[in-house]
């Protein structure tokens, strides 16, 4: 399959910037893969698709202030002088560092994409505010870095006064305050995710309250979203594309619920991902462990029955998955329509629901 089959035209102006200010007022394209057939409706209608014996699974990762801002300390660099004028603006100017994930082994160890890359050689050293300082240690491809903190203590909790919510680029202004809140589920728990599972932001207490009034259960799935969920896909041919691995947890507590259930509705993509990779390893049981899954159309859907999802990149791995469940040529006419009836895309966007 071509990576140019799964493209498609959105006006700029269809790009959510901000959230709505009624966190669950967004609205819902339903799909009926059987009948070929779409409905418009609200996101708050997504009660009245759910029946007794549902297990709705909801992804808990919690997003931390993963983008950090800081300046060489020019452990390569000449002294300033005739010879290396230059040396001060070098010294001067801002490196953006976006944290990727944690060293399994080594809490200081953090991959990273680093910019301006191309001149933070190993070995070189980056200030940041409050005193924290990073080494890097390793180089990887397309400007990812190893950064080693010189910090033993709660890393987390430093992120967060020095840090900045990492809203995608496809946002374009800076973060404010109201992002802290609203770039997170209300359900968040557990903080490891540099972008947010999207399709849960819609949520509300009394959202969740409807889906168990509608006989469903909730569920829910720790998968800290990394490269692996947002990395673009750099190969023409779908097939030759591969995803990092990214880390997830299902508790026994939840692993049961979602046993039980007679249709599994997996909240964005990332949670249908990770039940995809449970029921290809041990099942619904308690369980830690590392999924790279890729998934595209041609995929045997093992345990997702339904899924809630937002509006996903043209050319994306995200796209290919809601490809893969729905049918390729089907999705992108729904697409087209969303975009005809002004749909608002991606992160603080309306959603989808393919049932």
């Amino acid at each position: 399959m071509n990576l140019s089959d799964f493209d498609y035209h959105l006006p700029e102006e269809l790009i959510a910037q901000r959230p709505l200010e009624d966190r669950a007022g967004s609205r819902m394209l339903v799909l009926h893969r059987s009948e070929r057939r779409w409905e418009d409706r609200a996101f708050r209608n997504l009660p009245e698709y759910l029946r007794p014996g549902d297990c709705v699974v909801l992804n808990d990762s919690k997003v931390f202030r993963s983008r950090l801002y800081g300046h060489r300390a020019g452990v390569h660099a000449l002294p300033v002088g005739k010879k290396n004028p230059a040396r001060r603006e070098h010294l001067q100017g801002t490196v953006e560092v976006f944290l990727v994930r944690p060293h399994r082994d080594d809490p200081r160890l953090w991959e990273a994409l680093v910019h301006p890359g191309r001149k933070m050689k190993t070995g070189e050293r980056v200030r940041f505010d409050n005193g924290l300082e990073a080494e890097v240690v390793g180089r990887g491809t397309f400007g990812e870095r190893r950064l080693c903190f010189d910090y033993s203590g709660d890393l987390f909790a430093r992120f967060d006064e020095i840090g900045h919510v990492p809203l995608p680029p496809y946002i374009k202004r800076p973060d404010e305050p109201l992002d802290r809140e609203r770039y997170q589920t209300v359900f968040a728990s557990h903080p490891g995710s540099v972008a947010a599972p999207t399709a849960g932001l819609h949520f509300t207490p009394d959202v969740l309250e409807a889906v168990r009034g509608a006989g469903a259960a909730a569920a829910y799935v720790t998968l800290h979203v990394g490269l692996g969920t947002f990395q673009p896909v750099r190969t023409e041919l779908v097939e030759e594309h591969h995803l990092h691995e990214e880390s997830y947890t299902i508790t026994a507590e939840n692993a049961a619920l979602m046993s039980q259930a007679s249709r599994l509705v997996a909240v964005g993509t990332t949670s249908a991902r990770t039940i995809e990779s449970a029921a290809r390893r041990s099942g619904f049981v308690a369980s830690t462990g590392e999924t790279g899954l890729y998934i595209y159309p041609g995929f045997d859907f093992r345990a997702t029955g339904a899924l809630l999802t937002n509006f996903h990149l043209p050319r994306s791995s995200l796209l290919l998955l809601v490809s893969a469940f729905a049918g390729t040529d089907f999705v992108l006419a729904a697409y087209r329509h969303a975009v005809e009836a002004r749909y608002r895309f991606y992160s603080y966007g309306d959603c989808m629901l393919i049932l």
